[in-house]
């Protein structure tokens, strides 16, 4: 069989570089019989498809198209763009006719990096399958390094396809007038949480005021939350109280959720006793009459095992309902501007940001976006019936869901540790989610999104560090809700990630991204966006850094409440052997002073103590890398047996290590948080236990302490336990031993010792 190639025009190069898709007369034809494919094809597919087939055909430009293009980019950078895009369908055509055949990796609106591209290669015939698949879906590969490619997605011509702005209520929904009745009727009531907050006009008083002046505090006791802390600037402020019953249709919620919510919930209703409602738990109705008032939360009691999917579910509940009110109040003003006469003064339709994301979620893994996505679909879907169209769902599923084949190691775990890292445990990865009323769009381009989905690390490469080229943080400029779920892991990540991000969120954007400024609200063009943003900030733990984003880094003008519990019982009642615990304080003046305080402490005092032969087979947990490597190179100077284990340590080097220790071969073993965290695996051999710092996560105490009854040989008597602190560790200290002994160990400046009998003391 003869193939003729024909040769593509610069435009077609332009089209199957930014589309992915070309003219059938340029299909490639094999020998093979091709694997048949079922695609859902979207309700405007028909549409798409016939404008590719009419652009292939005729090159000619619409003057509203050229018009669109002025709008969007400059004169200068259009000559710089023709440059590079030539350059660019030339080398994507290259790699094409080459026989380059991975599976595409993330197609967003900011830079890829090159660690995204997986080790395993796919067979040819099945990422040709999967590429064809993407074609079908829209996909852009123009932004995917492995095409030869790292430029953002630029869709000048056809962006009105998933664009609000070019959109009409009829356009997204089959009953044009029952969609526009529900609109406005939800968007006028007064009452709705969601107009109040962002309609209100602040002024230049409030501004410096909330700038200016500290903020004022009141307590209260909710049933379930418990001791909560409202705090706020602006006078005239309520508490909220906790409404024992809830209706759902008095809660504002968007029309499709009233009836999707009490469904997908109901998982979590048949385990409460007598709810007091048929839609929320007790934890979630308080969580969502704070979330509901717009106010910025901090709740420290997050836990996996527990209540971690019932918070999921409340927050994607409401970060959906303002982003489906949003979004409807835009429609509704794009179909009430269409209709007026021209000339009329359009500035009552001020309803959007200068940036489309709304909704940023900061989530540690993979597998915790799944089931974001997950639980948004199910509460778009109203019955089986009427099922939404999801674009690149099965690539979604394909990147973000688990190897089935992949088996997990035949290792005895706690319940928490197979709760968190259940799933895909990738931690590099971001994703634009964009939602109307009855579609869904997978991998949006950042700037044609409503929600982003993001790790910090994801976040983290594409807002890119001062001074590099390609870096980008302008679709942050108008993020109105704000959603870290999970901070705590981020400590055991990397938590100079999340700083960076609130330093660059709700800044104003370097370029205009073809924005409607007659639709920017004031608040936008003020710069005022970080007064109006809610941030929901979710944890396991009290921890100062994340008080200290809480508190630095939250300016929401409506207010803060704080879940503020202290801990009655320490984990230390959980260690179930016989064992004497030491406690000893350090001084230092300052909190900056504290790590060299401690350093200079344990050299002198603790270390000293523990060099004899004798006091074998010693361990010593140490929280931070940073101090791991400072006493690490202190026992290789000093000449000392000592042996170490660190997150970075090749498995061959802890067994290695592991080994050493137990057979009394090393007498010291270092010992960092971070590889406890990820492994957990049990060291046997303990015989003395050294805390340098107490841990992050107070139930790590209980651990590591009750490591020591695996050892056989060991002998009760001369097991023993000391721990390092400071009046500066006060959250840690009540977590470990409880509120009562945190209060008379900071007031005592003595050593305490304490005994543990292995009940509850």
């Amino acid at each position: 069989m003869v193939i003729y190639k024909s040769v593509e025009s610069k435009k077609q190069k332009k089209h199957l570089r930014e589309f992915g898709e070309e003219h059938p007369f340029y299909d490639k034809v094999s020998g093979r019989a091709e694997a048949i494919q079922i695609c859902e094809l979207s309700e405007d597919s028909d549409k798409s498809s016939a404008e590719s087939d009419s652009e292939t055909e005729v090159e000619q430009v619409s003057g509203y198209h050229k018009l669109l293009a002025t709008l969007k980019t400059s004169p200068e950078s259009e000559s710089e763009e023709d440059e590079s895009e030539s350059e660019e369908a030339e080398e994507s055509e290259a790699e094409m006719d080459g026989g380059g055949s991975q599976e595409t990796g993330e197609a967003e609106g900011g830079e890829e990096d090159k660690n995204d591209v997986p080790e395993e290669e796919e067979a040819t015939d099945t990422a040709e399958q999967m590429l064809s698949q993407e074609q079908a879906d829209g996909t852009d590969i123009s932004c995917d390094p492995r095409h030869g490619v790292i430029e953002e997605f630029t869709d000048v011509k056809h962006e009105s396809e998933f664009s609000l702005e070019t959109n009409f209520m009829e356009e997204e929904s089959g009953d044009c007038n029952a969609d526009r009745r529900d609109s406005s009727s939800s968007q006028g009531l007064s009452a709705d949480p969601f107009k109040q907050h962002m309609d209100k006009e602040l002024e230049e008083k409030e501004i410096e005021k909330m700038s200016a002046l500290p903020k004022t505090s009141s307590q209260s006791q909710w049933p379930r939350l418990g001791q909560l802390i409202f705090s706020s600037t602006l006078e005239k402020h309520k508490t909220l109280k906790a409404d024992k019953e809830v209706d759902v249709k008095q809660l504002h919620l968007h029309k499709p959720l009233e009836s999707t919510w009490p469904k997908v919930n109901k998982q979590f209703l048949s385990a409460v006793d007598k709810p007091l409602d048929s839609s929320f738990t007790p934890l979630q109705r308080e969580l969502f009459c704070i979330m509901n008032s717009y106010q910025d939360l901090f709740y420290p009691e997050r836990n996996a095992l527990t209540n971690g999917e019932e918070i999921r579910h409340t927050y994607c509940l409401h970060a959906l309902n303002h982003v489906l009110k949003a979004n409807a109040q835009v429609l509704s003003n794009n179909a009430k501007r269409r209709d007026q006469k021209p000339g009329t003064d359009t500035d009552d339709h001020r309803d959007q940001g200068l940036t489309r994301p709304k909704v940023l979620m900061i989530v540690p893994f993979r597998e915790c976006a799944l089931r974001i996505v997950h639980i948004i679909i199910s509460l778009l879907e109203v019955n089986d019936k009427k099922k939404i169209d999801v674009s690149n769902k099965k690539r979604f599923k394909g990147e973000f869901g688990s190897d089935p084949d992949e088996k997990p190691p035949n290792l005895k775990r706690p319940e928490d540790y197979e709760a968190i890292f259940a799933g895909n445990i990738d931690d590099h990865f971001r994703i634009g989610v964009a939602i109307l009323q009855k579609s869904m769009r997978l991998y949006a381009p950042f700037y044609s999104s409503d929600i982003i989905i993001a790790s910090p690390l994801g976040i983290r490469t594409v807002i890119g560090a001062e001074g590099e080229k390609k870096r980008d943080f302008d679709f942050l400029s108008s993020i109105e809700i704000l959603i870290i779920d999970q901070a705590d892991i981020y400590l055991m990540q990397n938590w100079e990630h999340v700083l960076h991000l609130m330093k660059h969120i709700n800044l104003l954007p370097l370029d205009s991204h073809g924005v409607d400024f007659s639709r920017v609200r004031m608040l936008s063009l003020n710069n005022w966006s970080k007064y109006y943003r809610q941030t929901l900030l979710f944890s396991a733990l009290q921890d100062p850094q994340i008080n200290s984003v809480f508190n630095k880094h939250c300016f929401n003008y409506v207010g803060q409440v704080a879940v503020r519990n202290v801990p009655l019982t320490g984990s230390i009642s959980h260690v179930v052997v016989q064992l004497p615990h030491v406690f000893r304080r350090l001084e230092a003046d300052s909190v900056s002073s504290v790590i060299d305080a401690r350093f200079q402490f344990f050299i002198d005092k603790v270390l000293p103590e523990y060099r004899d032969a004798i006091m074998s087979h010693t361990l010593i947990y140490v929280p931070s890398y940073f101090d791991y490597v400072r006493l690490r190179n202190y026992f290789k100077k000093e000449d000392l047996n000592f042996t170490h284990i660190c997150e970075y340590t090749k498995k061959a080097a802890v067994c290695r290590a592991r080994r050493f220790f137990l057979k009394g071969e090393k007498q010291f073993l270092l010992f960092t948080e971070r590889f406890h965290f990820y492994k957990r695996y049990t060291i046997k051999g303990i015989r003395n236990l050294i805390f340098y710092e107490l841990p992050t996560y107070s139930h790590f105490y209980s651990e590591i302490c009750n490591m020591l009854k695996a050892t056989d040989n060991g002998v009760d008597a001369t097991w023993t336990c000391t721990a390092l602190y400071s009046k500066y560790d006060a959250q840690k200290l009540a977590a470990v031993v409880g509120i009562d002994r945190t209060a008379q160990m900071l007031q005592s400046k003595k050593n305490v010792h304490l005994f543990v009998t292995g009940e509850n003391d």
